[in-house]
């Protein structure tokens, strides 16, 4: 205990976590940042490039189907690559608040977020508690 101006004593609640913590959540969005932006790319590759496979000399009913096919995987693609990018981005913005010091801050509560929740959900910005009071 601590005590305030007042020599009342004052719980030592920790409002931010430690910069050895902070390295190590760094590390670890770095790892998924990295992932991410290769299936981005991936998945980017498969709407803008669309299959290798060509059906050109093949009948036109197969080319049909085929196109069918291909246009629903193209836009089941494109809707995942819109999700990864989005993903980046979030994790990129993680980034930004561990470089100011405020990573791990519920930003409604303004209490830090569990540390087990910010292993699975590096990006997180809110609290099990007020996530639940979202929803």
């Amino acid at each position: 205990m601590t005590t305030n101006g007042n020599t009342e004593p004052t719980a030592n609640i920790k409002v931010r976590y430690s910069d050895e913590e902070l390295q190590m959540f760094k590390e670890l969005i770095l790892q998924k940042l990295e992932t991410a932006k290769q299936e981005y790319q991936q998945l980017k590759a498969a709407v803008t490039h669309g299959s290798s496979n060509d059906t050109e000399d093949t009948s036109p009913t197969f080319k049909v189907l085929e196109e069918g096919a291909s246009a629903l995987s193209k836009e089941e693609a494109g809707q995942l690559a819109q999700r990864q990018y989005k993903f980046i981005q979030s994790l990129e913005a993680a980034l930004i608040r561990i470089e100011n010091k405020s990573y791990g801050i519920c930003r409604e509560t303004g209490k830090l977020i569990r540390k087990e929740r910010l292993l699975l959900v590096p990006h997180a910005t809110l609290s099990i508690e007020a996530k639940n009071k979202r929803d």
